[in-house]
């Protein structure tokens, strides 16, 4: 069984839906699913920019919240005061994010061993979690020294 990219899950999502395949949001959906870890909408704006897409701020903004709306991007709060955007997950994946508090990088991480702790957690408590995000915060090896 062929496996599809996030990107082309999403374009599949949009034309059954009937959305506008507009160039804005093309060149966001493809920025987004080359990207590694969450981005600022500014970031996006600015990733956009250096590619030499002419899209505007109002846009990325637009585009992004009908995104979400769509289940197929998600909001990442990571503590900064920002809001970051990211591929929602797909069934089967799924990450974390760790923040240096020196400088603001942000990356993402996996851990098996964590994960197996949280559903251990939830059995525990009783609930059926439906999501969960874990962010932690420290200081990068730059930072560090």
């Amino acid at each position: 069984m062929a496996t599809t990219s996030w990107t082309d899950d999403v374009f599949e999502t949009l034309r059954t839906r009937g959305s506008r395949s507009g160039s804005a949001r093309s060149a966001i959906v493809e920025l987004l699913g080359r990207q590694d870890c969450c981005l600022t909408a500014l970031q996006i704006f600015d990733g956009l920019r250096a590619e030499g897409k002419a899209v505007g701020i109002a846009s990325v903004y637009r585009v992004l919240e009908s995104l979400v709306e769509l289940r197929v991007v998600q909001q990442v709060a990571v503590g900064d005061g920002q809001i970051r955007f990211e591929p929602a997950h797909r069934s089967g994946e799924h990450h974390h994010h760790v923040v240096c508090d020196g400088c603001g990088k942000v990356e993402s991480f996996e851990d098996p061993n964590l994960e197996q702790a949280l559903h251990q957690v939830e059995a525990r408590i009783g609930y059926r979690v439906a999501a969960h995000e874990v962010v932690l915060h420290g200081a990068c090896a730059a930072c560090a020294d």
